[in-house]
């Protein structure tokens, strides 16, 4: 039987990347990616070690911000492009976390997807 022999991952130099921010009441999710769509790294509050009411906090997606963005720069990111999505109090915190570690934020957009009148409406309510 032979063995293969493995190959080193090589860890990638990459110059650029996009963050997609999704943030609801109750949770901050963010994942970095490539240009093409790979998955550099992600991070949420729950995997920093929050529970409960305060995954939501903007205190907490500030702490995501940094950790990733310390990450980054190993990586050698300089510029990042922000997609964010959702309702919640995390946007503009991990935004303000990335520029604050000095990261260039390239473009801010807003993916929230919003209905074109959505689905059927719940019947009224007879009292």
């Amino acid at each position: 039987m032979s063995y293969k022999k493995k190959t080193k991952k090589q860890k990638r130099q990459i110059d650029s990347a996009i963050a997609h921010v999704k943030s609801t009441f109750n949770n901050t999710l963010v994942s970095i990616t490539t240009e093409d769509g790979d998955v550099l790294l992600r991070s949420s509050s729950g995997a920093l070690g929050f529970k409960g009411a305060r995954k939501g906090t903007p205190f907490v997606a500030s702490q995501i911000g940094t950790n990733l963005a310390k990450e980054m720069v190993a990586m050698g990111i300089k510029s990042l492009e922000v997609n964010l999505q959702g309702p919640g109090s995390g946007r503009d915190s991990i935004v303000r976390a990335f520029q604050s570690s000095g990261l260039n934020i390239s473009t801010l957009r807003d993916v929230t997807p919003l209905p074109h009148n959505g689905c059927r409406a719940p019947k009224k309510r007879r009292v």
